[in-house]
């Protein structure tokens, strides 16, 4: 048998529960229209974000189109009109679509036989800490292949340390280069090893890794094992 409630407690819970009450009808009184206001200007700031979203994507996609465009221009001849559209995308807020405008905008000047300035425009991907780092790679490679013939060999060899590395995504190009520059300083041995590697590493474009065994060939370093395979060839009957 459940023992009786004490009217005592009843009294003083009722009384705390009528206290809290008021307590809160107060808070309602002099923060409600601030809670209100909160609400609103959370809701809008939540609408306001989607918007930008959505107007982010959208100016990504269209700036994307622009640059594909100007890129056809450049394989049609047509690089008047392909500067002027990538030199519009060049400052753009979009990351990818920045760097594709800078890397057109070499290629191009580059077409038009003005190495400095696709120099320059290489050496302003390379500084932008806000591009992705492969776009920044690429434009060092690029660089480098275009001032190569003005560069010392240490100067080559510097520059491309940290992407003439096995299993670097530039691995093939940068090291192609590197060896070239030393055997340039006459260091016959470390190019021909370098060359071997390069023979070796699968993720090396084969047209490299062929030029690769043939380059350490000459230097008396045997990388014939690492030869790769013609996908065209007819096999032997």
């Amino acid at each position: 048998m459940a023992l009786p409630t004490d009217p005592a407690e009843a009294f003083v819970r009722e009384v705390d529960e009528n206290l809290r009450r008021d307590q809160m009808a107060d808070m309602a009184k002099s923060y409600g229209k601030w809670i209100v206001v909160a609400v609103i200007l959370f809701l809008a700031a939540v609408g306001g974000f989607l918007y930008w979203q959505t107007y982010q994507q959208k100016k990504a996609k269209a700036e994307a189109e622009t640059v594909s465009a100007a890129l056809d221009k450049v394989a049609s001849g047509n690089l008047k009109g392909a500067q002027a559209e990538l030199t519009s995308l060049s400052t753009s807020s979009n990351d990818v679509t920045r760097a594709s405008a800078l890397l057109g905008r070499a290629a191009t000047a580059l077409r038009q036989n003005d190495r400095k300035t696709a120099a320059e425009l290489y050496k302003q991907v390379e500084a932008d800490d806000g591009l992705p780092q492969p776009y920044r790679d690429l434009a060092t490679v690029r660089r480098t292949m275009t001032e190569y013939d003005n560069l010392k060999p240490d100067e080559v060899i510097a520059r491309l340390a940290p992407l003439s590395q096995p299993g670097n995504p530039f691995f093939g190009s940068a090291g192609e280069m590197t060896g070239l520059a030393m055997l340039a300083k006459g260091d016959r041995n470390g190019a021909g090893q370098l060359f071997a590697k390069i023979a070796a590493d699968k993720q090396v474009p084969q047209s490299i890794r062929g030029r690769a065994v043939q380059l350490a060939g000459s230097l008396g370093v045997d990388a014939t094992a690492s030869m790769p395979v013609d996908l065209t060839a007819t096999p032997a009957q």
